[in-house]
């Protein structure tokens, strides 16, 4: 999952540096390459989302769900912080399609 992000960042990296430089509107082709980048970052964070309602801890950005217990108990056998950190890395995910759709819009 981290590679269509990455992928995403480095896309829009690379654009922001001609932006910044030239300060002039976007191009076809960079609105393109935001516009995928952004539809990448809507699939990841739909994962992630699907993750963290499995495994993921419950906080106040989370919609409220129990989990699966049994998965969540297994979870931390593996490492005690990784319901946290799914539920941390869903709301990064959320914040990246958010940023994009909204510098597209």
């Amino acid at each position: 999952m981290h590679g269509i992000g990455g992928v995403a960042a480095a896309g829009a990296a690379l654009t922001s540096i001609r932006l910044f430089a030239d300060d002039s509107r976007l191009s076809k082709g960079d609105a393109a390459l935001l516009q995928f980048a952004a539809a990448a970052e809507f699939i990841e964070a739909d994962l992630w989302q699907q993750y963290n309602e499995l495994g993921g801890a419950v906080d106040h950005n989370d919609q409220p769900n129990p989990g699966n217990p049994a998965y969540v108990a297994a979870l931390q056998l593996l490492d005690g912080d990784m319901p946290q950190y799914i539920s941390d890395n869903t709301d990064d995910e959320i914040s990246h399609r958010e940023f994009l759709n909204a510098y597209l819009g």
